[in-house]
Order: C-alpha cells, then structure tokens, then sequence
C-alpha cells in the first residue's frame, strides 16, 4: 500500500504585535499557485486576525481555507480544537499544498510542536518549520515589545508582585524553538538600531539557525515555506523555560473584549489607544470601529503607545457598525478604567 505524504505545517509565533498576521497576509497574497490554509489561533471573543487575513488576493487560498480558533491556546485544546480543525482542512478537495498555523503571541510554541505526536495527527501532518517573527523597532530599544520598560522596574520595585518577567520568558521560549527568525519592521529602524536588534536576537538564539530582516512582513513564501525540517522529531534541542512544567497557562495576562461607539475621526481613537500604554498595563489593542460619515471599516492595531490604523474595507449592507477591539495585558490590570478610556 503506498503511503500518503503528509502535509507540511509552518508554525509562525511571536510576540504580540511583531508583525505575524501581516507576514502571513502578504505570503497569502503572494502563493504563486500554492493550495494553502491558515488556522489563526486568538485569545478573546473577536476574530481579528482571521479577518485581516481574509480576502488574501489569491484564488488558491480561500476564505473557507481560514480556520479561526478563539478558545485559548492551541496547545491547550488539541484534542477539542486542533485536530477538527486539521481534519476539515485535510478533507479538502482539492487537497491543500501546506498548512500555515499563526499561534497567539502568548503562545508557547514548543507545546505544539509535540502534539504532532498525537496519534490523530502525526501520520498526516509534520512541522515543515517553526519561524518566529520579531520586533526589530521593540528590540532596538532593548525591550521585546513597545514600552514595557517602566512597566518592569514597577514590577521590581514591588515586593507583593513576582518578579519573574513572563514577557521576557514567552519571547526567549518562541526563539528557542524556531528555525527562522524574521527580524520585522527593519523600515523602522536606522544601521545602529539594527545592529542592536540583531544583537539581541543573535544573543538568545541556543543554537545556530537564520535570521532574516524585513519591512511590512513582506518575506519571500519561499524562503518561509519547504524548510523540511520536521520540528516534531527534533524537539530534543529547543530547550525552553518551561520543559520541566507538566502543563502550563496564561495566568500572567488578561484579555478581553470593549465595544466601541462609533468614533468621530480615527485620530481621537488612536490616541485613546494609545494612552492606555502609559496608564496602564496594555500590551495590545486591535480590532475595529466605525468612523461617523465613513462606509469603511476601519482597522486598528496596537503595541504599546505605537496605534496604526486604516480603513480595510466597507461595511456590509446587514452588517451592524459596531466597533469592538481586543485588550491584552498583564493579570491585574484595571479592566473598568480600560474600558473607560476606550469608551472617550
């Protein structure tokens, strides 16, 4: 009986607001004739990056090829989760060329390198690649995402919090379990600020793998995809933080989701977004709103104090014009304050 090849899977992590979504966007735009589907894998009730990635461009990769899992992490939920989703990918005709997974940026990725051993899985999948897309700008300033400087000698300075940087730990565990990093936002960033940037990256890596630098995620699919490496059955050298902890969670973060009211133009509610950087503990904003005398949507997207924004597309006819963006920040932060700013 002659064997199925399986289907090669990228996993992409990095932290939050490094650039992943759009990296995965632009290689979607550009599939050349590749069959590809995407599992996005978010926190919180709105699917954001699922609908960023939607409407791609190409033929070959489909809305119905987007599969988006909301639930929590993906290494978490396997069973629930992971494996339907993988099923209704595979029973696709025709059959998909390579499977694209975009973990959360909380997300441990070594946990779901490993569960390509489940006996539902291995048989007809294989990590072809784990790329983990950085910060450049963030690095360059010697933090691993926009302004979390002061945010951390708060911490320090304050013997009822542990003092263990969770933020610190996710990025250094998503290095070291990548084949690729993708040095992103490299626009940003002038020749001593990429020196740093590299640096850094250079300077966490456990062991010797590439380092490419881009702007806008705008990476070659080639360079991304076919890396053959079959992380799955070589795990025994992405040493991480937390390979002697059974199980681990999220209990360092929060997040949730704030509608919000139709904005009056999208500068007020950038900068409402962005003031939450330094009142509070936010690491990330995005989501949507509707802009008062506008028929497009308008796409919003924060890391730290830095807010961009544009409109991506109308709204539908049927579709209501309500605004809504996820928070994600430290546990503890004050939710009613968030909400509070956000509401203007």
């Amino acid at each position: 009986m002659t064997s199925v090849a399986r289907v090669p899977c990228t996993i992409v992590t990095g932290f939050l607001g490094s650039g992943k979504t759009t990296l995965i966007r632009h290689v979607l735009a550009n599939a050349n004739g590749r069959r590809l589907a995407v599992i996005v894998n978010e926190f919180g009730d709105v699917g954001i990056d699922g609908e960023i990635l939607k409407g791609c461009g190409d033929e070959n990769c489909s809305e119905e090829n987007i599969v988006e899992l909301a639930n929590g992490c993906l290494c978490c939920t396997v069973a629930d989760e992971f494996v339907p989703a993988l099923d209704a990918i595979l029973a696709r005709h025709p059959q998909v060329d390579h499977i694209v997974i975009e973990t959360s940026g909380l997300a441990l990725p070594k946990p779901l390198v490993q569960a390509f051993h489940w006996p539902a899985i291995k048989n007809r999948v294989t990590v072809d690649g784990v790329v983990a897309v950085v910060d450049g700008a963030a690095l360059s300033e010697g933090q691993v995402s926009a302004d979390l400087e002061a945010l951390s000698a708060q911490r320090a300075a304050d013997d009822a919090l542990d003092h263990d940087d969770p933020i610190e730990e996710v990025f250094e565990d998503q290095i070291a379990c990548a084949d690729l990093i993708v040095l992103n936002k490299r626009d940003l960033l002038d020749t001593e600020g990429l020196e740093r940037a590299m640096t850094t990256v250079t300077g966490a890596l456990p062991r010797g793998i590439g380092v490419v630098t881009v702007a806008e995620g705008k990476v070659d699919a080639t360079a991304l995809l076919g890396l053959g490496i079959g992380a799955e059955d070589d795990i025994e050298n992405r040493m991480t933080h937390h390979d002697s902890e059974a199980d681990h969670d999220h209990d360092d973060f929060d997040t949730f989701v704030v509608p919000i009211a139709e904005v009056a133009d999208p500068a007020s509610i950038a900068q409402r977004i962005a003031d939450l950087a330094g009142a509070h503990d936010v690491l990330r904003v995005k989501g949507f709103a509707a802009v008062a005398g506008k028929p497009m949507r308008l796409l919003i997207q924060a890391v730290g104090p830095r807010v961009n924004h544009y409109f991506d597309r109308p709204w539908g006819q049927a579709e209501d014009r309500q605004g809504k963006v996820v928070v994600i920040g430290l546990k503890g932060l004050d939710r009613d304050a968030v909400v509070k700013s956000l509401a203007g």
